[in-house]
This record gives structure tokens, sequence and C-alpha cells, in this order.
């Protein structure tokens, strides 16, 4: 009966005709095991028949292509031991998600409670705290956008109409500007803060639009 060999594909070949040894990595955050490198005896000798073709040639060659011959099978042979062998030595630090199929580390990357990678099933207090974090910064921003006359307004002022020009000129005005610097009218009281229309003395509301005053 054939003997196949379970692999994943979360790893890296860094075997050589000296030893073999693999690197396995989560699919994750990337991190990751090597493994040791075991030596492999057969590659020294098939090293010194190279040599010795390379100084004599001739009657050597054919001891050389048989030794080359040799060493493929047996190196093919040997390299999937000791894959087979790294694979079970690195299958306590990973788990692969029943959800996404991932193969992902222990350590950092799987929520024992849930069952599932941290990809599928997140950290809740990781990301609460990240959330805050984000809130955080886009309140800093906000702020540091904000301009330096702008910061002292409370709530109530920003629910009110705030005017960028003088209703009745058209100036440009200041946020906290109670007349206007071009034409001196008042900025309170005078006009409708809805429509900006004049309002008429002792008015209770807009003529134009109806707003209370």
């Amino acid at each position: 009966m054939a003997k196949y060999i379970e692999f994943v594909s979360n790893y890296n070949d860094l075997s050589t005709e000296h030893g073999f040894q693999f690197e396995f990595e989560c699919n994750r955050c990337g991190s990751g095991y090597r493994t040791e490198m075991q030596a492999w005896a057969v590659g020294s000798v098939a090293n010194v028949l190279d040599t010795a073709s390379s100084l004599f040639g001739g009657f050597m060659n054919t001891a050389a292509t048989l030794g080359e011959k040799a060493r493929s099978a047996a190196w093919q042979k040997a390299r999937d031991n000791a894959f087979a062998e790294a694979v079970e030595e690195i299958r306590p630090q990973f788990i692969q998600c029943p959800r996404c199929s991932a193969w992902v580390c222990r350590k950092s990357c799987w929520n024992s409670t849930h069952g599932l990678c941290k990809s599928c099933a997140p950290d809740l207090g990781v990301e609460m705290a990240a959330a805050q974090s984000e809130r955080s910064v886009e309140e800093v921003h906000r702020h540091a956008r904000m301009a330096d006359g702008d910061r002292h307004l409370q709530a109530e002022t920003w629910k009110e109409n705030i005017k960028a020009t003088c209703p009745k000129c058209e100036a440009p005005l200041a946020t906290d500007a109670k007349f206007c610097p071009n034409c001196g009218a008042s900025l309170k009281g005078s006009f409708c803060k809805e429509c900006g229309k004049p309002l008429q003395p002792g008015a209770k509301f807009c003529a134009e639009c109806g707003t209370k005053v």
C-alpha cells in the first residue's frame, strides 16, 4: 500500500545537498518556526566523487554519474522522511481554522474560546481598544483642523445658524463677531438667524420665514 506524506502550504524548503531544513509560518501573522538542519552524510560522499571526476576525468566519470543518480534517489527519499518528521514536529504549534482553512499559530492567532482563528473570530477586547484608539485619533485630527477662534464655542452655539458673511453687506465675519467689521450692522438680534433677513424693531417672529426671534 502506498504511503502518503501529509503536507501543508505554509512552509519553505531550505534543504540542500548537505542536509534538510524547513520553515513553517502562520498564514495570519507571518511568524513561524524553523526546524534544525538534519545533515545528510551521502552528500559529502557525492561531493568527493564530483571532485575526483573533475581532477581525473575518464575512468572516474562513470563512477561520478552513478553516484549522482544514487544521490538523487537517496536524497529525495531522505528529504521526504525529513519533511514528514518536520510536519509532525511542528504540528503542535499550528492549527487549521475550520472556517477559512488557514493555518495559524496557536500562540497569537488562535481564539481558543470560539475555536476559530482571530481573523474569523476577533478578540473583542483588542477590537474595542483599537476602536477607542481610532476614535481618539479622529477627535485629535478634528480638533487640530478647527480654528483657534472656534475651539471655545459650546455645543449649543453650533446649533445656531452661524453666518460666514454679514447678512447685510456680505463681508466676511469672524465666528465670534457681534458687529460687522465692514458696515457695523449688529449680528445678533437685528437679522433673522435662520434666513438672514432684517428684523423689524420689536418683532417676535421673522416676517420672511416665521422663525421666532
